[in-house]
């Protein structure tokens, strides 16, 4: 076993951090507080290979490994998690879709923009009444023999209005229950696609989120990923990856609240001395470094699964699962070491504590892992 990070994972993990610093931390306060969609810092991070890490070179991409792109997804989400959750579904959960089960032509059509950032794109699962149980699709496509028929609504959707092409799910054989869902390719401005208002959301504000409406949308049939019936699994194999993604927002969110607390506690003094030499502050420091460290281990080993081509589906879920709560918990505890200050949004905290929330609930939400988890154990 070799804990050592290559240099070209080191070269990496110092990119996405200078970028970061640089890039997304000025204005980030005034992104959340108005719900600005950090378009501009998106395309840069287009520009140097962000929104396509694991997409082969051929069609745009860096051609970069699982563990590079979390190391990335750290490093941002220390800063930002709105910037990083848009890098984390354009990356996990479209171009890898694509590139993976798409076809050729879909993939020089569309892959080729999604891996530069030139456009990116939204992954469309959840519904009114299909959030966790995502059997219960009621958007239909129905096969109409050169293209689909597609009408329903989709909740929750990141990059809902920024996106230019959207991967939905949708039910085209209700006999055959989740053998029966398709995944299509939309674009935005199909006659009929509708995108909804905003959501006015506790966190991640400057992500742009929201509802789809679809009426008589006409799909042409070489939109379809896989063969007819596919779409389920296609939708559970894409996800399966993605908790790698959100794993290491929540990571990256935890990561940027410690550092941010650990200097805190080094420059606030509280009855003679700097108040990380009290024991109550130095071992709060203590359980948030622990709980950090092991969900990045977790995190890294998920990622390392994945590039050896082992089974990650309870990697990912365990990961997922232990980030975001620490995410929650390590947040929780830097507005605690802050006192007073850590109400106010000019140190940062309360945001992270914020953002740490839907962690805990996007790709899957806490209940849904340990679900995976307990399945893959019983069945192994």
């Amino acid at each position: 076993m070799d804990f050592k990070l290559t240099e070209e994972h080191l070269m990496i993990q110092q990119a996405a951090r200078d970028f970061a610093q640089a890039e997304l931390l000025p204005g980030v306060i005034e992104r959340d507080e108005k719900q600005i969609f950090p378009a501009e810092q998106i395309k840069k991070m287009g520009e140097l290979g962000f929104m396509g890490m694991m997409v082969d070179p051929k069609y745009g991409g860096s051609g970069l490994d699982t563990i590079s792109y979390v190391l990335a997804m750290e490093e941002i989400s220390k800063v930002d998690a709105s910037a990083s959750v848009v890098m984390s579904v354009n990356n996990s959960l479209v171009c890898w879709g694509l590139q993976a089960f798409g076809t050729e032509e879909q993939k020089q059509k569309y892959l080729t923009r999604l891996a530069t950032g030139e456009i990116i794109g939204a992954f469309c699962l959840s519904e009114p009444e299909a959030g966790s149980d995502a059997t219960s699709q009621k958007t239909t496509a129905v096969d109409m023999g050169d293209h689909y028929i597609v009408n329903g609504t989709k909740n929750w959707i990141t990059n809902g209005g920024t996106a230019d092409v959207y991967l939905v799910i949708a039910q085209t054989h209700a006999e055959k229950k989740h053998h029966g869902i398709n995944a299509l390719i939309l674009e935005k401005g199909m006659p009929g696609f509708e995108i909804g208002p905003k959501e006015q959301k506790l966190g991640i504000r400057g992500s742009d989120t929201h509802s789809l409406m679809f009426t008589d949308v006409k799909v042409p049939k070489e939109n379809r990923i896989g063969e007819d019936g596919f779409g389920f699994k296609f939708a559970m194999k894409t996800l399966a990856g993605g908790r790698i993604g959100i794993a290491s927002q929540a990571l990256g969110i935890a990561s940027g609240a410690y550092e941010l607390a650990l200097k805190y506690s080094k420059e606030r003094k509280a009855f003679g001395t700097e108040i990380c030499n009290h024991q109550a502050i130095a071992f709060k420091l203590a359980d948030m470094y622990v709980n950090i460290e092991a969900s990045r281990h977790l995190c890294l080993k998920a990622a390392w699964d994945k590039d050896n081509h082992l089974n990650y589906d309870i990697s990912g879920a365990m990961a997922k699962l232990f980030a975001s709560q620490t995410a929650m918990d390590v947040s929780i505890e830097a507005v605690q070491i802050h006192g007073g200050n850590g109400y106010v949004k000019e140190y940062h905290v309360e945001r992270f504590m914020r953002d740490a929330k839907i962690t805990q609930i996007y790709e899957g939400t806490s209940e849904i892992q340990k679900i995976v988890i307990s399945r893959s154990l019983i069945n192994s």
